[in-house]
């Protein structure tokens, strides 16, 4: 394995980020860093950040660079991040967050950004047919041969659809990704730092890919 891989995914939501990101957390030994993830903790355990930002989630809309960039430098300086290494999920989104990520990392650079490029279209079919349970977070695909109630396989908690994975929710952060994120490509892709990966393969077709473009960043030549 390679030691020290400091990485970051974009891509849209719903391009099979989590999945893959998980996947090479445990390929590589480092923490799976999910802004996302991080949010969402925050809203169920009700604390302050978490009710400043379950408004902002459930509408779609992203929430704010100076909340962020503090979560992620105070994420970044523990020690499984700082002696490992680590992946970014949702973070940064926007060019200010990549150029306040810049000032954070500077002593330890990221190797390698990857955009995972799903089409738009894919995406929202992907994540209207998301369901997930309420109680341990399991998530499921709609297929039209579901029981009334579902109930989750692992804890038995109620599979629901969450509020921000409404289609219309969807589109709404799609949008905010072209307007506001979309920028990251150029970016990094301007300072010969980005790496695009067709993420509309099978998942381990995809996983193959990303491996591969992290072990070139990571041994160039």
């Amino acid at each position: 394995m390679i030691a020290g891989v400091r990485l970051i995914i974009i891509g849209r939501q719903g391009a099979g980020k989590g999945t893959q990101c998980l996947r090479l957390s445990r390929h590589y030994v480092v923490p799976h860093i999910s802004t996302g993830e991080m949010l969402r903790a925050s809203v169920r355990e009700g604390t302050e950040l978490g009710r400043m930002a379950k408004q902002v989630i459930e509408s779609g809309q992203l929430v704010g660079d100076d909340i962020m960039v503090g979560l992620v430098r105070d994420r970044l300086a523990q020690d499984d991040a700082r002696n490992r290494g680590y992946i970014l999920d949702g973070f940064p989104r926007t060019v200010n967050q990549a150029e306040a990520l810049d000032e954070i990392t500077e002593s330890a650079p990221i190797n390698v950004v990857i955009d995972l490029d799903v089409p738009r279209d894919l995406v929202v079919a992907r994540i209207s047919a998301r369901r997930v349970c309420r109680d341990c977070g399991t998530n499921y695909t709609v297929t039209g041969r579901e029981r009334r109630p579902w109930t989750c396989d692992v804890c038995g908690g109620d599979v629901v659809q969450r509020d921000d994975d409404s289609e219309d929710a969807v589109n709404r952060r799609l949008d905010l990704y072209e307007s506001q994120t979309a920028p990251l490509l150029e970016f990094y892709g301007s300072a010969g730092r980005l790496v695009i990966v067709d993420g509309t393969a099978s998942p381990d077709v995809v996983f193959g890919r990303l491996t591969a473009a992290i072990d070139a960043a990571r041994n160039p030549g």
